[in-house]
């Protein structure tokens, strides 16, 4: 069977994806809040492959607890937002395969990581490593870079989409990782490239910070 991720975690089979899921599940009793920082990180991961995924996150994640069963015999993730509300997700759901504006969004991610990274070797190296947020120092561990300053990435993608002709009108690769790809027609990848690089208003934050916001 293929192999499946979650974020940049690696399963041998979505069967095995979803045993590590359910072991945080049932790691937490009803009503706690899941406090381990790798759960709550692979949940985040796990929350952003939903479809409903930016109606879920809403203004941001504070943290995930474990809720009540909403019918049958089997708890459940609810997600608790930074303004207080809640609101429950199924894994089941994040575990579906992807549509193809997920698939591509994700290629799309992957053709301007040189950039995300350069933008943070240069603040590095600048010595300016705070938050654009809050002004405190962060450290190269517990940093991230972030579109809170402009457009998020998904507005600007898709800009880039409707302007070539919509989401299938961008073909991909055979992926030689699940979700994964390149643009098949690589002077459209560089169009993307330069269209991230004019629209794109980066900016740091702590790990923290970013998980806090709405999914950018």
């Amino acid at each position: 069977m293929a192999e499946f991720w979650i974020g940049h975690r690696k399963y041998r089979t979505k069967g095995d994806a979803q045993e590590a899921v359910q072991k945080v599940l049932y790691r937490y009793s009803v009503g706690s809040i899941v406090d381990q920082p790798e759960d709550h990180l692979l949940l985040l991961d796990l929350l952003n492959m939903h479809r409903e995924a930016e109606d879920k996150i809403g203004p941001g994640v504070e943290a995930f607890a474990i809720a009540p069963p909403p019918r049958g015999p089997y708890p459940c993730f609810e997600v608790v937002r930074v303004d207080g509300s809640r609101i429950d997700f199924s894994y089941k759901d994040c575990l579906k395969p992807k549509t193809y504006r997920q698939q591509v969004l994700n290629v799309m991610r992957d053709e301007v990581k040189s950039a995300i990274n350069t933008y943070f070797e240069s603040r590095k190296q600048a010595g300016s490593l705070v938050s654009d947020l809050s002004g405190t120092a962060l450290e190269s561990s517990d940093t991230a870079v972030s579109y809170f300053g402009g457009p998020s990435f998904n507005d600007i993608a898709g800009e880039f989409a409707d302007r070539v002709g919509g989401w299938e009108a961008i073909e991909l690769t055979p992926s030689t990782e699940p979700g994964l790809g390149r643009f098949k027609d690589r002077d459209l990848a560089e169009q993307w490239f330069s269209y991230h690089q004019d629209r794109a208003v980066l900016g740091l934050l702590s790990t923290k910070e970013n998980q806090r916001r709405p999914r950018r």
